[in-house]
């Protein structure tokens, strides 16, 4: 199944993984809510920031599978902000709308990440893309990206492939709290590197 114009993750339907892993996220929610609440500490705020985004990449990477769909996570850094999007029938990228699982995400302060794509391994070039969309150093190529007025701006390539095979472009996502008021830094660093689950580690003392 591929995405069109006026076509949504919600016509697809949803397995019984689907439903558990959104379950998981609603209770993840609700975590940080009463974390907040009852004053838990900045290190397991954190923990539920890392926690979203490793079930939500999980999940998607279940749906690209099922659906050969290629999908992808685009991170931006300067906004705190990252979204999910979908390669349509014209090779070009496009946000998954109308499914709030996958809508822009904002960290919320005083938490920030750090995404690195530097020497991961890859053991095989040709499973990267056929679409050129990454470099031999797995850096994002900007060609095709059109600038201009809002309407017309393609959107750029995700950082990090989600496909249709189930494989996932290894990359390495640090959650950062930097302390204040006293507070100790904290790290949490996601991670993966080839195939999914992702893998969680933390808290650190220093990001990886």
């Amino acid at each position: 199944m591929r995405y069109s114009g006026s076509t949504s993750l919600k016509n697809a339907g949803f397995t019984l993984l689907e439903v558990m892993l959104v379950l998981l996220l609603m209770g993840l929610a609700a975590g940080y809510v009463m974390f907040n609440a009852f004053g838990a500490s900045k290190s397991d705020l954190l923990k539920t920031q890392a926690q979203r985004l490793q079930v939500i990449v999980d999940m998607a990477s279940d749906f690209a599978v099922l659906n050969q769909q290629q999908l992808g996570v685009r991170f931006e850094a300067e906004k705190n902000e990252y979204y999910f999007v979908y390669l349509d029938d014209d090779d070009e990228w496009q946000r998954i709308e109308d499914e709030k699982t996958y809508e822009p995400y904002t960290l919320p302060e005083p938490f920030t990440f750090t995404l690195n794509l530097d020497d991961l391994p890859w053991d095989v070039e040709d499973r990267l893309f056929d679409r050129e969309l990454f470099d031999e150093n797995l850096s994002v190529s900007d060609e095709g990206v059109e600038i201009g007025n809002e309407e017309e701006k393609k959107l750029p390539p995700p950082q990090v492939l989600i496909m249709s095979s189930g494989e996932i472009t290894p990359f390495t996502l640090s959650f950062n709290y930097e302390g204040e008021d006293g507070d100790e830094p904290v790290y949490y660093s996601l991670q993966n590197q080839d195939l999914p689950p992702l893998v969680l580690e933390g808290p650190l003392e220093r990001p990886l």
